[in-house]
């Protein structure tokens, strides 16, 4: 019999379970999402001479999306150039957090490419085509079984099935996206992410014995170029006022989430309720406004940084009889071997003189009670992340694993 997964900070989930029988192995089904980030672009370019460079590159990016699999997504296995991943519906904190993850990772995946053009020399055809790499995410959710096959989870069922058919579409010939991600139309739902007015359009595939499958699709070339024209806001140490710190067992990706939660991030900055206004396409962005409310006061404090799992800048309007006294609040996630290291930096005021000194004066008044709320919030993100039902995490790939898996993939196994 399946045992239930084990407790993540001490608590065990208590999401039910069913079982079925598969190939003898009791599987336990249960509700969540598959996702398969599947490298594309290189297999025309390959003769035998160039096959261990290809392998040298293909094994680099696997391992690079490796390590962007993070939790609450678990991977199942690797597939030649893909890497098949999937996590329970109870473990995700909010739809918009999957989304930056995604786009995280093909950023990371776009200055990689960027990296290995700059540096080799190599002119065989696998070196000097580095840059026709790509990147193809395709996501989906339904009902799923795990089955353990050896060093890896297999998941099985009819909706994983769905998922790896999609591999096979005709995104490219009636979009012209090279790189995209493809949700199917129960992820976006599930994720509650916004489709109206947004960068996503609507895709249909056909499939004998499946029918019509609706899905939504998103360019991803457009988020690497936004992103690498992005310029990082930071409180230079001139700048601060005092800093605060925290020690928090969840990675960086975990505690985002929970940014863009007014019901959590209200105790970060004290405040008894939030409103977030002006968001992007059902998103929060640049531009977007926490107003924070304190009793029938309410401080506007508008978002200049974002920069998923890395940080977060706010411009505050400060709440001093001077107009256009303003500060910068940058919260910073450093991750940790045991989770992440938390920076809250409090600016300097900026504005008439005047405005500086009460700013300055008034906002260093309240450093204790912001030390309070900075534990608080810690409290209170660790207590339901441990409520929350996760998978185990696989066993750890080895290098021998990874390249095995690229080796088959450029043999065409």
């Amino acid at each position: 019999m399946v045992r239930a997964p084990p407790p993540i900070f001490g608590v065990r989930p208590t999401t039910g379970y069913k079982f079925t029988f598969h190939r003898e192995v009791v599987v336990a089904t249960q509700f969540g999402y598959f996702l398969i980030a599947d490298i594309t672009g290189y297999t025309q370019y390959l003769s035998v001479s160039e096959l261990d460079h290809a392998q040298k590159t293909l094994t680099a990016l696997l391992n690079l999306l490796i390590k962007h699999t993070k939790p609450p997504l678990v991977i199942s296995r690797l597939a030649g150039d893909a890497v098949i991943s999937y996590g329970l519906r109870a473990s995700f904190v909010h739809g918009q957090t999957f989304a930056e993850i995604l786009e995280d990772t093909y950023v990371s995946f776009r200055q990689q490419i960027e990296l290995m053009v700059h540096n080799t020399t190599c002119t065989c055809n696998a070196c000097r085509n580095i840059g026709a790499l790509d990147l193809k995410f395709f996501v989906h959710f339904g009902e799923f079984g795990v089955q353990k096959l050896d060093a890896h989870e297999e998941l099985v069922g009819s909706d994983v099935n769905l998922i790896h058919r999609l591999l096979k579409n005709r995104v490219t010939e009636e979009t012209g996206f090279k790189a995209y991600t493809l949700y199917t139309d129960a992820a976006i739902r599930e994720l509650g992410l916004e489709t109206d007015g947004s960068k996503f359009i609507p895709h249909t595939e056909a499939y004998e014995h499946l029918g019509a499958v609706e899905t939504w699709v998103q360019d991803m070339h457009p988020v690497w170029e936004a992103r690498r024209e992005a310029l990082q806001r930071r409180i230079e140490p001139a700048g601060e006022l005092f800093r605060l710190e925290a020690d928090i067992e969840a990675p960086p990706e975990a505690i985002w989430g929970y940014f863009i939660r007014p019901e959590y991030f209200n105790a970060l900055l004290g405040a008894d309720r939030i409103n977030i206004l002006g968001r992007s396409a059902g998103r929060v962005a640049v531009g977007s406004v926490y107003q924070c409310y304190h009793g029938d006061m309410f401080i506007k404090n508008t978002v200049v940084g974002w920069h998923p799992f890395k940080q977060l800048v706010f411009d505050v309007v400060l709440p001093v009889p001077i107009p256009g006294t303003t500060a910068l609040v940058e919260v910073r996630l450093e991750p940790t071997e045991y989770g992440t290291h938390l920076i809250e930096i409090i600016g300097k005021a900026s504005g008439p003189l005047l405005g500086r000194i009460a700013g300055d004066a008034g906002t260093k008044a309240r450093e204790g009670a912001m030390r309070g709320f900075l534990a608080n919030f810690k409290a209170r993100l660790e207590t339901d992340l441990a409520s929350r039902a996760v998978l185990p995490s696989m066993a750890a790939l080895s290098d021998r694993d990874v390249s095995a898996a690229a080796r088959a993939s450029l043999a065409g196994g």
